[in-house]
């Protein structure tokens, strides 16, 4: 049996080697040097508005934290977008649920998933964050929690979206990664003025999903990660490829081992593609999107219709396009 004092012995020796152990890992990701602060950056076209509203916390000396969240509920409230919020497309039922999840600069991380009748997913995300000792809530409960603390029951259901749905049943060919519509999450990242990261990650999921499912969206590692010390990361396309490879954490970590956000971005989705014996007949979309430390950008996609929005004061706020494998 180990006696406290050995214990305290090995403590002590392990603390003394680290320094040794260190010098033999590669360079990191997260090297001192000037911070490019503020900067946010989210995907596909409905990001511009988002970052637009995450600009003006940013500026005026807010929390990366607070906004990422302000900055999603933009296309979660916007019916124009059919993937987010209100107005997304809803499954094979004609249900809208939705997933969220949101992540700050100390590791605190609230999440939900398959919520209904709720507008702003990511708000119910953070106070789960704030008020609960859980992570995760979803379905029932979620409602449950968010209705106990003030959020109102809504049709999220608009009715050009069940028209959508409706002229779907009439054959109900399910294609769930047809993305000829950019049907697709928002995910969020912000660096604020001190320095610290944050990101959010929101979505209605796949059109005319099986009533249930749940996407990489609200997976804290899969579809957001954010170290403060190295980066962040999140991801779009189809959820399923994403969560095999815990997508977001995979991009972060490579950041830690001194690649620059577009290589871990596209690092993996090589490792994604790994499992893929047939390329040519490839039909499906994934995207990483990902922020360093010292405020540094990058993204891959799959395929090449990924675009992301980026609010910097060096660049202003752009609508880019990714590069891809194809």
């Amino acid at each position: 049996m180990t006696t406290r004092r050995q214990f305290l012995k090995r403590i002590t020796f392990f603390t003394a080697s680290i320094p040794f152990f260190n010098s033999f890992k590669i360079k990191r990701g997260y090297s001192k040097g000037t911070i490019r602060k503020p900067v946010v950056i989210s995907t596909w076209w409905f990001g511009v508005e988002a970052n637009k509203a995450a600009w003006k916390i940013l500026t005026s000396g807010g929390r990366a934290l607070d906004a990422v969240e302000a900055g999603v509920k933009v296309p979660e409230a916007d019916p124009k977008v059919k993937s987010v919020g209100y107005g997304g497309l809803p499954d094979r039922d004609g249900r809208v649920t939705l997933d969220a999840c949101i992540m700050d600069e100390f590791s605190n991380c609230g999440s939900v998933a398959f919520l209904e009748h709720i507008k702003h997913p990511i708000s119910v995300a953070r106070l789960i964050m704030e008020k609960t000792p859980h992570i995760m809530l979803v379905g029932e409960g979620a409602l449950q929690f968010a209705l106990s603390n003030g959020f109102k029951k809504e049709n999220l259901l608009t009715p050009e979206a069940e028209k959508e749905w409706k002229e779907w049943l009439k054959n109900s060919e399910y294609k769930p990664w047809d993305f000829q519509d950019i049907h697709d999450t928002i995910g969020m990242l912000a660096i604020d003025q001190k320095g610290n990261l944050a990101g959010a990650c929101t979505t209605s999921g796949l059109k005319y999903k099986m009533h249930g499912r749940v996407g990489d969206s609200p997976i804290i590692g899969a579809g957001l990660f954010v170290d403060n010390e190295v980066g962040a990361a999140t991801a779009t396309g189809v959820g399923e490829e994403v969560i095999r490879v815990a997508g977001a954490h995979t991009v972060v970590e490579y950041m830690r081992n001194g690649y620059t956000p577009e290589e871990a971005c596209k690092l993996t989705i090589e490792r994604i593609l790994k499992r893929f014996k047939n390329m040519e007949n490839l039909d499906i979309q994934v995207g990483f999107l990902a922020l360093n430390k010292k405020g540094e950008y990058g993204t891959y996609a799959i395929l090449p219709d990924f675009e992301y929005a980026v609010y910097s004061e060096e660049e202003g706020i752009q609508l880019k396009k990714s590069k891809s494998i194809y």
